[in-house]
This record gives C-alpha cells, structure tokens and sequence, in this order.
C-alpha cells in the first residue's frame, strides 16, 4: 500500500521533471547528468506499480514471477541513480575546486560516463540475476519468494551482487560528502577572502548541502545498512517462515520503500539545486497558464455580447 500511494506523486513529479528536461539543452555536464537522472527515476515510477500489485494477496503466479524479473531492473535503476548522484556531486566538486579542468567539464566525456554507469551497473547487477533466474515455473503453482527461481549459481550471484552493490553505494556516499564539504569550505572561504559579512548567504550554502546529504542517507542509508544481513539469511537459511527470516523480509522491504521515495524527492532537488531547471519550469508553467487562459477564459468571453456603446 506504500508504493500505492507514492505512484501518483511519484508519477507526477518525474513527468513534469521529465517535460522541462525536454525543453533543456544538454549544453553542460550537469543537464547530461540531470537528464539521465529523469531517465532514472521515470523507470523506477513505472516499475513500482507492478512490484506492488505482486505483493498483494492474491496476486496470480505469474504476476509475481513478472516482478521478479523486473526488480532486477529497478534494483540495477536504484543503483543507477546512486551513481549518477555521485556525478553530480564530482561534477560541482570539479566546476568549483578545479574551474580549469577542460576534461571534465566536457558535454561530451559525461555523455560518455553516464553511458557506461547505464550499461555497466546493468551489466554487473541485473544481467546475471535475470539469466541466473533458471529454473522452470511450468510446475510452479505458488511462489513466495524470488529466490525460489534460482538455482546454486544464482544464489552465488545473488549474494556477490548485493554485497559489492552495497560496498559501490557506501564508496559514492563518502564520494558525495567529501565533495559537498569541500564545496561548501571553499565557498565560505570565498565569502571570507572577499571580506562579506553575508551571513544569510552562508546559511543558504549550508542548507543545500544539508538538504542533499540529508535526503540521500536517509532514503538509501538504512536499505545499505540491511541488506547485507538479510541477503545471508535469503541463502543460507532452508525456511521462509521463521521469525528471524520474516523480520528480515519486513526491515528489507520497509528499508527499500524508503530507498524508492527518492524518485519523488529528486524532482524537488532539481528545482533547488539547478537554476537553469528551475527557470525552464517557470517559462513553461507561464506559457501552460497563458494557454489555458486563451483557450478557456477567451471563449467564456467570446460567448459574452459585445457592449453597446
């Protein structure tokens, strides 16, 4: 019922995100990075209608399998997003430590990088887990757990994926906050150097950098910190019915609800954190808004008649 009620919102944000990302031209690393980030979060949103209806009761075999194969790709898409916020974050670090630096600051080296962040986290977490979910389902009539799709290689696969993932997002977490802290530091400093007292200026520095890092751990801190125990409980244990095993499965799956809820905060990021983002969104509201004027207050009047003078 969580992923229910986070479809709409979620649905809602990435489309409108994804209509001002159209209008933006990929003219800078960070639009490229951005978009990619849209692309992203517009694929988690359509995946997590499904993965919720397969948990419902009563939910058919055949649904569930379905979701089984598609949580490979929102799984892989998740850590997609980890890493692409980890670009963004090297990508400010770079424009603002090392404002000279031509290599990455190039349209085309990020369209090169966010390229291969697609094609190898997919490459190295989803590929094998949907070839390794071997074993036939033509006998099975109930399932209640993915894990019975897969033979000994893909449980191997399985808990090597999940632990080198979680190792990825725990080096791209200490990636973003040495980037921010670094970039705050050295705006500060500019602020100092230059002899500003601009104290609210200071504030809003640090209000962005405690917004970023403060949404990114909070949506995918807790999900890193489970994961690993429960997915040795997944291989190891014979029983999907024991306390510990069920415990497991709900701090998983709660955890990972909360990892998902980034898709409707990332939206909102863009409009703070991206002045060309934020400027676009307001000329095409206002052209929407003209627009609806012209259609549906233009022809209100055009039916009223004309004043005698």
């Amino acid at each position: 019922m969580l992923y229910f009620l986070i479809f709409p919102l979620a649905l809602l944000l990435n489309s409108v995100a994804a209509w001002v990302s159209l209008h933006l031209k990929s003219a800078t690393t960070f639009i490229v990075y951005l978009k990619n980030l849209v692309a992203a979060d517009l694929i988690m949103t359509v995946i997590v209608p499904i993965k919720a209806a397969s948990d419902m009761p009563g939910a058919s075999t055949a649904l569930f399998i379905l979701s089984c194969y598609l949580s490979s790709f929102l799984y892989s898409t998740l850590y997609t997003c980890i890493a692409l916020l980890g670009l963004i974050s090297l990508d400010r670090f770079f424009k603002i430590m090392m404002p000279y630096s031509k290599m990455f600051s190039s349209v085309t080296f990020s369209k090169v990088v966010s390229g291969l962040v697609w094609v190898s986290v997919f490459g190295g977490s989803a590929l094998p887990n949907i070839i390794l979910n071997d074993k036939s389902v033509a006998n099975m009539t109930e399932i209640s757990s993915c894990m019975a799709l897969k033979g000994e290689a893909g449980y191997a696969a399985h808990e090597n994926t999940v632990i080198f993932m979680n190792v990825f997002f725990w080096l791209i977490s200490m990636v973003i906050a040495v980037c921010y802290i670094c970039i705050t530091n050295k705006v500060i400093q500019s602020f100092r150097n230059s002899g500003s007292n601009n104290n609210q200026g200071k504030q809003k520095i640090k209000l962005r950098v405690f917004l970023v890092l403060i949404v990114f751990f909070v949506s995918f801190g807790p999900y890193h910190v489970i994961r690993i125990p429960y997915t040795f409980q997944q291989v190891n244990y014979s029983s999907t019915t024991s306390c510990s095993y069920l415990l497991g499965k709900f701090g998983k799956e709660i955890t990972l609800w909360f990892a998902t809820t980034n898709i409707c905060m990332n939206p909102l990021l863009y409009v703070f954190l991206c002045r060309e983002f934020k400027e676009e969104l307001r000329s095409l509201m206002k052209s929407l808004s003209v627009s609806f004027h012209v259609v549906f207050v233009g022809k209100a009047d055009s039916n009223i008649p004309p004043t005698k003078l």
